[in-house]
């Protein structure tokens, strides 16, 4: 078998490339110049090509050779200096990753600035992440598929999970701006949506089998996720409520207009971290829920959010304090 060069190697071989000859590198590395020259002898011959042209007495130049092989170098002695950085940090107790399962009611507008902070504050730990709705986000950290869920309030009592609420989000009943519920200019009463089709989520997890929320029309069509819910709403198919953060810019540009339904309970929806009782997280995942606490903590109430986008519409329920 082929001997493969070394990280020691590698980092003589940039070392020479960067500094320009062999003397710095070596002042660089704290070597003395034979060694260095000695070092690049061994790697051009265990790579069996020539690196440096040292002719006369002109400072090393790169050869066609060399120039193709440095972008390899530098490759590889970043990739292993990435993962001894890992291995320093595991050795330290930082998780190597973190799966992170989050609800459709979490605003996206919350979770992406956090990720970018997460990304930079931990950038050895790889995130696993999934978005779902309902019983998904449970389902996903008793099963132990995520070590942390963002979602709802758990839909049944389990005592293997710790629940710790660190915000809220809300639902808007909505429909499409031709659709006959959002013409009607005036309070709806639940005798004008009885007999229109509403749109509702099917958990897929089966979790909340046998329970359904908010659900007021007689006719219903089942869909499997929001997004899907969300489009059917904006083409007309039906009404239904949506999470406000997914529909406040159609909103603001008429595609889809708030009804004005008393029946509809618009309160604010509890957001909480979940987690399995017996997996204490580490400083990665602490870091991840102490983030999401402090940016769910400031979502606007359903007051709150519908006067900012100018409805004209009666606030419904209490804007959070």
């Amino acid at each position: 078998m082929d001997a493969n060069p070394t990280l020691d190697q590698l980092q003589v071989f940039l070392a020479v490339a960067d500094s320009g000859s062999f003397s710095a590198a070596a002042r660089l590395l704290n070597r003395a110049q034979s060694v260095v020259s000695y070092t690049i002898s061994n790697l051009e011959a265990q790579l069996e090509v020539v690196l440096f042209e040292r002719s006369g007495s002109r400072q090393p130049k790169l050869t066609d050779a060399g120039r193709a092989m440095l972008p390899d170098a530098r490759r590889i002695v970043s990739d292993l200096q990435v993962m001894r950085s890992r291995a320093k940090s595991m050795r330290q107790g930082l998780e190597a990753e973190v799966s992170l399962a989050i609800s459709v009611m979490v605003p996206a507008e919350a979770v992406i600035p956090e990720l970018k902070k997460f990304r930079v504050a931990f950038p050895s730990v790889s995130l696993n992440l999934n978005v779902g709705e309902l019983g998904m986000v449970m389902d996903m950290v008793m099963s132990g598929k995520a070590d942390i869920g963002i979602g709802g309030a758990m839909v049944r009592q389990e005592d293997t999970l710790t629940a710790e609420k660190i915000g809220h989000s809300f639902m808007v009943p909505v429909a499409a701006p031709d659709h006959p519920l959002a013409q009607a200019g005036r309070p709806l009463t639940l005798a004008d949506v009885r007999e229109e089709i509403q749109l509702v989520v099917t958990d897929a997890s089966g979790l909340t089998n046998g329970r359904d929320f908010n659900v007021l029309s007689y006719r219903i069509w089942r869909v499997s996720d929001i997004p899907t819910k969300h489009q059917l709403i904006r083409g007309g198919l039906g009404w239904g409520g949506l999470p406000a953060s997914m529909v406040a810019d159609d909103i603001r540009s008429g595609a889809l207009k708030v009804l004005k339904l008393d029946a509809y309970e618009q309160g604010e929806y509890p957001l909480y971290a979940m987690r399995r009782a017996s997996n204490a997280l580490g400083p990665a995942g602490t870091w991840l829920v102490d983030a999401f606490r402090e940016q769910l903590s400031n979502c606007p109430g359903p007051g709150q959010m519908l006067n900012k986008l100018k409805l004209g519409a009666e606030p419904v329920g209490q804007a959070a304090e």
